[in-house]
């Protein structure tokens, strides 16, 4: 039995850049139009049972109201679970998910909501959707075309070798233990307080680790990318601390705001490489673009990149595999 978990953030794309940046909002109906398409997608790729985490929104209840659950094939419902209407909800879904065996799980919104899924998902391989504000992880893709492509992974009808792939992620030790990951960049702030979580303000940036960094990006990992890109297949990554003017470059740090930003050291990140945090006064890291964790100077930080992050579907690789295995081809 094929069976692919659907975990949409009702939240994504509603942080307070939309205040201080300029940033686009993607409502309720844009995104249950994502998840019709999705689900239509799946049900036509014969996958047997399609679970959906429940928002406040009933994104997902909707979506297949608008359906019509008796036109579908496939098994679809919402898992039974209770909301917090916090990011724990994703994780709390991806677990239920991984406990009832889903062979992929498609993902709804931003870097923060990837990031979540990440650390419970274990080997199931995502297929993530952009909606949301930070969006390096997720990919840019039309639903109908994601859903086809999770679907023909989880009923098996590609290689895994040649479809999936395995990403990088940066571990966050405190006090030798494992306490977050960031999958695209952790930033250590000049800040005492979480707050609205978004990072917006360039001059309280420290230091940036980044898994991957290119121009193109809109947010902290376009700093490094302005001077020194860096790949997500690279078997490396960047670091950089802010201050002395050695470097100066101009970053997209969040959509519409094109800043100036004074690199005083960079240099390149080695595989399973630990990098110590220097904590004087009470600092905090944001982990892909939200602020996480408290660092206090009695604390032993240290930030490690590695090549066990989440397994990703290559959309266009799958489709194209499909292809020529004949599975478009109808008798």
């Amino acid at each position: 039995m094929s069976k692919v978990g659907i975990i949409a953030n009702p939240f994504a794309s509603m942080d307070i850049r939309r205040l201080v940046a300029h940033a686009t909002t993607m409502g309720s109906y844009q995104k249950i139009g994502i998840l019709r398409r999705v689900i239509l997608a799946l049900d036509w790729t014969g996958v047997s049972q399609i679970l959906i985490m429940p928002d406040r929104d009933h994104l997902g209840s909707r979506a297949l109201a608008d359906i019509g659950q008796h036109k579908l094939a496939s098994r679809a419902s919402i898992l039974n679970m209770p909301i917090t209407n916090e990011a724990e909800d994703s994780a709390k879904a991806s677990q239920l998910m991984r406990q009832q065996d889903v062979d992929c799980i498609i993902t709804m919104g931003g870097d923060g909501t990837n990031r979540v899924v990440a650390r419970s998902c274990a080997e199931i391989p995502l297929v993530p959707i952009s909606t949301g504000t930070n969006n390096t992880f997720p990919f840019m893709v039309e639903g109908t075309t994601a859903g086809l492509a999770a679907g023909i992974i989880a009923r098996g009808i590609v290689s895994p070798e040649c479809c999936i792939a395995r990403t990088k992620k940066l571990n966050i030790h405190k006090n030798g233990r494992v306490v977050d990951i960031a999958l695209i960049d952790a930033v250590v702030l000049d800040q005492q307080f979480i707050g609205a979580r978004a990072i917006w303000d360039i001059s309280q940036v420290r230091e940036v680790f980044a898994t991957r960094c290119h121009p193109s990006y809109v947010g902290m990992a376009s700093i490094g990318g302005s001077f020194h890109p860096v790949t997500a297949d690279d078997d490396h990554g960047l670091y950089l601390r802010t201050g002395k003017d050695n470097l100066r470059v101009s970053a997209t740090i969040a959509p519409g705001v094109i800043t100036e930003v004074d690199i005083e050291e960079y240099r390149v990140l080695s595989l399973n490489e630990m990098v110590p945090i220097s904590v004087d006064r009470l600092m905090l890291i944001a982990l892909d673009g939200e602020r996480e964790i408290e660092i206090y100077p009695r604390d032993k930080a240290a930030v490690e990149l590695c090549r066990d992050g989440p397994r990703v579907v290559k959309i266009k690789e799958t489709l194209e595999e499909a292809a020529e295995n004949g599975f478009f081809i109808k008798a």
